[in-house]
């Protein structure tokens, strides 16, 4: 029975992988620190480790306890924009973090390393995003991403540690931190509809993401470990039609049966529209079925956003650089 380690298994993306491998027969052991995570969201099949991969004791400890066969890096700070305000903890969590764990998988040998990356890493390029592009990332976030992924490569060629990188791209659905205002834009609006409040929007709503529904994306990082032409490969994971901020907010009042208003704040510094090409993810994985449509997903995470309830947004206390920081991210 393989054991395999999921860091941030207690958040969004990553609660969903623990309950895709535990289905597989894996025995999964979590890591997170709970900074953006929830622990009920944790199966309680899984064994539960609060502490950080930036500990990296703390892994060395875990590595040596468990002898994991895979390892699945799920842990990050995801908020592109805030990270050029927060560049040490960026590069710190995201990069630094990663490396504790690339060290003790050479060390102990594990099968395969499987990365969640992000489109963060293309930067402004030709649409749609496709594997074989030079990344350019505009944004530290970006850059910590970009940073690990060659950090892997450079690690199989020199010590043969296997991975497969997946770059998804904004993933929505149950389970999603909605308390967090610095990132996911379907779980902000969402939480200003239950708490009344107006929809913000930076700038004029026309820039473009595609939105992927998280049952689309998670089977496929849960089960890349078997399939033996996906290892040391790149694969954008997601949906592929892509719609503008202000279309997603009239979804996302439908799905939620609440109107709001929109209240558009200054634009800030972000790629003004991004989606990828996914030939070679339905290539090698074989993906052919109708992925969910935004509004059947949307759907899927009201019912459960409803029941959860609102979240406070919670204000991120450790700004390095307040110059340009968005004055919304600054209200109490």
């Amino acid at each position: 029975m393989a054991i395999s380690l999921v860091t941030g298994g207690a958040g969004f993306i990553g609660a969903h992988v623990v309950k895709e491998l535990l289905a597989m027969g894996h025995t999964v052991v979590v890591l997170d620190d709970l900074s953006g995570g929830f622990k009920d969201y944790v199966d309680t099949k899984a064994t539960f480790i609060e502490g950080s991969i930036t500990d990296h004791v703390l892994v060395e400890k875990i590595f040596e306890q468990y002898k994991f066969d895979y390892v699945y890096h799920l842990a990050a700070y995801a908020a592109e924009g805030l990270s050029h305000f927060i560049k040490r903890f960026n590069y710190n969590n995201n990069l630094i973090g990663s490396v504790n764990l690339i060290n003790e998988s050479v060390k102990h040998k594990v099968k395969c390393f499987v990365f969640t990356s992000s489109i963060a890493v293309y930067g402004k390029g030709q649409l749609p995003l496709r594997e074989d592009m030079v990344p350019m990332p505009e944004d530290p976030y970006g850059v910590a991403k970009f940073a690990v992924e060659l950090d892997l490569k450079a690690t199989h060629e020199m010590f043969g540690l296997n991975y497969i990188i997946f770059r998804p791209h904004n993933v929505y659905g149950e389970y999603q931190n909605i308390g967090d205002r610095y990132r996911n834009v379907v779980g902000i609006f969402m939480n200003q509809l239950l708490k009344g409040e107006s929809l913000t929007v930076f700038g004029d709503g026309k820039q473009t993401r595609a939105f992927s529904y998280i049952k689309d994306v998670a089977p496929h990082i849960a089960k890349s470990v078997t399939i033996k032409e996906a290892y040391n490969e790149v694969f954008n994971v997601g949906a592929d039609k892509d719609y503008t901020v202000n279309e997603l907010a009239t979804s996302v009042m439908g799905a939620m049966g609440m109107k709001g208003e929109l209240k558009h704040l200054p634009p800030r510094n972000e790629v003004l529209h991004a989606y990828s090409d996914h030939s070679k993810m339905h290539k090698v994985f074989g993906v052919n079925e109708k992925s969910i449509t935004l509004d059947e997903g949307l759907t899927f995470m009201a019912e459960w956003v409803k029941q959860a309830g609102s979240r406070s947004s919670t204000k991120f206390e450790n700004i390095e650089i307040f110059e340009k920081l968005p004055p919304s991210w600054l209200e109490n």
